[in-house]
């Protein structure tokens, strides 16, 4: 029996809470694809910078602390990881002291150039004979892999996006505060949209989806028809044992 199954690269950016992270590994369970959260490895990096005590302000000393810092990501999408140090800190980059540092630090040239050379590394790895890859992140499509077979650029309004990450915080047992996370989510889109080295913005070739009033399921099926007509699916027969 076949089944289709993803060939290439599907970039997605956008800020926080549009759904990225949660569509990303729906997709590419659904399509038999790898999955990458270029997010999770920024705010691994700024794990280390506050837990070496470095003031994320400060460059020169934030990029000693990433040189040396050890990460290692999993691509899985049923279970996707982030170790740094070799443990496991997939939960402790969420809190937020990481949310209200990632920025900063993200905002450092040195440590986009490490990071997103590690992260070209992990896709190259994925590509292989012949596979596919779904990225999210802020500057996927603009810098990370810009001849991506399909890009999409999701958007929402601010409000859906604080109301989401409050959500999601709630649920994951950190304590919910809607204002606060409102200011913070309009916080983070001035500095990443206004930082000088990779800035947060739609690729001129990028799809623009806006998930203000789309539910999960709404978002998946639009993706599904971007995927099938770019023509990045190749059918492939399911083993069976």
């Amino acid at each position: 029996m076949a089944f289709a199954r993803l060939r290439g690269v599907v970039a997605l950016d956008g800020p926080s809470g549009t759904g990225k992270s949660t569509v990303s590994r729906k997709l590419a369970s659904a399509l038999g694809a790898t999955y990458l959260d270029t997010g999770a490895m920024y705010r691994a990096v700024t794990l280390a910078v506050l837990r070496a005590d470095v003031e994320p302000s400060d460059p020169a000393e934030v990029v000693r602390v990433v040189r040396a810092a050890r990460l290692t990501v999993g691509t899985n999408p049923e279970h996707p990881t982030v170790f740094l140090e070799g443990t496991d800190v997939g939960r402790e980059i969420r809190g937020p002291e990481v949310t209200s540092a990632v920025s900063a630090v993200s905002a450092v040239a040195e440590v986009r150039e490490q990071l997103v050379a590690q992260q070209r590394e992990l896709i190259d790895e994925a590509l292989v004979a012949p596979g596919g890859i779904v990225v999210e992140g802020r500057d996927i499509g603009t810098v990370v892999v810009p001849d991506a077979g399909l890009k999409v650029y999701l958007t929402a309004s601010a409000h859906a996006r604080a109301q989401r990450r409050t959500a999601q915080d709630v649920s994951e047992g950190r304590a919910g505060d809607l204002d606060r996370t409102h200011a913070d989510v309009r916080r983070r889109d001035a500095l990443d949209s206004g930082r000088k080295v990779a800035p947060l913005r739609r690729a001129e070739d990028a799809l623009e989806l806006d998930t203000t009033d789309l539910g999960v399921v709404e978002v998946l099926e639009q993706l599904h028809k971007h995927v099938e007509s770019r023509g990045l699916l190749v059918a492939v027969e399911r083993t069976t044992r």
